[in-house]
């Protein structure tokens, strides 16, 4: 090796050491400037996962004492159990409150849409009102609208109003299920 090589390779080297330590104080600068913001994403990193596992396990936790406390509250009318429902799962407990009530025969407030919907249902098939039932089958998203329909000419027939009740069964749609039911009804209707 030429000396003129040997000086071009030390100023190789020393080059590459400068642009080492160059790029060592940049990355020193950007840490001590961005410190709190580093350490912050670096908390959350592990928090975050532990929060989410922590928060999936207390979930899993509730759903296992609710469902347990309903299955009590099932078989023995525990109001324990029913004060647990209402602590662990809102809709848990408006069913159990639901069963309770369609048990003893009697109304309760529930929020549930769908539960609610069952017991005005339930009300009206028992007070015979067939304008609470009306009212229900007027309901596009109603649940069992059909069967309102086909329960209000029903007791419209019971009524003696026959043609009320053919009026109200031609309201029931042909791919229903209460189909069967309406055409029964209309077969009888036939002959009055």
């Amino acid at each position: 090796m030429s000396i003129k090589e040997n000086v071009n390779y030390v100023k190789d080297e020393l080059s590459s050491e400068e642009k080492f330590l160059e790029n060592f104080v940049k990355g020193e600068r950007f840490f001590r400037k961005y410190k709190t913001l580093i350490f912050a994403i670096v908390v959350l990193a592990i928090i975050v996962p532990i929060g989410y596992v922590i928060k999936k396990d207390l979930d899993e936790s509730n759903k296992l004492e609710a469902n347990a406390a309903f299955n009590k509250f099932l078989e023995s009318n525990d109001e324990k159990a029913l004060a647990t429902l209402k602590d662990k799962n809102e809709k848990l407990y408006e069913i159990a409150l639901f069963l309770q009530a369609r048990k003893d025969n009697k109304t309760v407030e529930i929020n549930t849409p769908v539960l609610k919907e069952l017991a005005k249902f339930q009300i009206a098939m028992e007070s015979k009102n067939t304008k609470e039932l009306e009212n229900l089958s007027m309901q596009n998203d109603f649940l069992l609208k059909e069967f309102a329909i086909f329960n209000k000419a029903l007791l419209l027939t019971n009524e003696g109003k026959f043609e009320e009740a053919r009026t109200a069964l031609k309201q029931i749609p042909q791919t229903s299920k209460a189909t069967e039911l309406a055409n029964l009804l209309n077969h009888y209707l036939l002959t009055k």
